[in-house]
This record gives structure tokens, C-alpha cells and sequence, in this order.
């Protein structure tokens, strides 16, 4: 009986951790392009989920194209380094917040539903500026 109990205590358990969500995919992927996830450096691969916190990086023929979760649209281009700091999105509600950060390179983005959810509610930070995005097409450049 005790042993039962350990065993269903350990699946409660187990149950309950956060599970790491999938935020977007990567819809293609050319040149030299990799995802930053921590210490690990992966080769961006068509399907590929990414995490919040990951880093997309591009060499001189790199590309990569995201499609997010509430359908915003990322297109990365050579020499870049971009990463999804934050993204949390309410598929129900269609609300969330959305902060980009663009350390070098190119980023076009059509945004999705979460840049028109509210005011500010999607962001992209570069070194020296910080851009509210109200639902609209855009590209940021930042030279090297």
C-alpha cells in the first residue's frame, strides 16, 4: 500500500511541472543559422520549436523565418542576432506581451495578435532604442 502511494504522490509530481511551451516554429532556414538556447548552439531546422529565451543567430549567408504563436511573422536576415526574450500569449483571450531584442542585424516582422491586443503589448529592443508595436508591418536594422 505504501508503495502505491509513492507511486501516485511521484506522478502528481510530475504532472504539476511547468512544461517548457512552444512559442513558434521555424518556417525555413538557409546559409548559417543557428538557435542559442542557453550553452547549446542548434542548427535552426525547418519545424524546429523555439522557447522563450532562445537566440536567433545568422551568418553572412543566414536566414531564418518564425512564424509565432499568435501568428506574428519573423524574418531574420544575414549577420543577425535577434532573441525572443519574452512571450507569453493567451490563445483564448487572443492577449499577451511580446519583447524582442535585436543585439545586430535585420528583423522584418508582421506582427500577430498580440501586438493588437493593446497598447505596448509587443516591444523590440535594439541597443539604443526600445519600439512599441500597435499591429503593422516593420523591419529593424542595427549595423555591426
Amino acid at each position: 500500500m505504501h508503495y502505491k502511494s509513492l507511486i501516485i504522490i511521484s506522478l502528481i509530481a510530475l504532472g504539476a511541472s511547468p512544461a517548457v511551451a512552444e512559442i513558434a516554429r521555424i518556417k525555413s532556414s538557409s546559409g548559417i543559422a543557428t538557435i542559442q538556447r542557453g550553452t547549446a548552439n542548434l542548427p535552426a531546422s525547418v519545424g524546429q520549436q523555439l522557447q522563450a529565451g532562445d537566440w536567433l543567430v545568422t551568418g553572412k549567408t543566414g536566414r531564418i523565418s518564425v512564424t509565432f504563436a499568435d501568428n506574428t511573422r519573423f524574418a531574420v536576415g544575414p549577420n543577425s542576432r535577434v532573441a525572443v526574450s519574452k512571450f507569453d500569449y493567451d490563445k483564448t483571450r487572443q492577449q499577451g506581451s511580446f519583447v524582442t531584442r535585436v543585439d545586430r542585424g535585420s528583423l522584418a516582422v508582421v506582427s500577430g495578435k498580440i501586438a493588437k491586443s493593446g497598447r505596448d503589448a509587443m516591444k523590440v529592443q535594439t541597443p539604443n532604442s526600445l519600439l512599441g508595436v500597435r499591429g503593422t508591418r516593420f523591419i529593424v536594422e542595427v549595423p555591426q
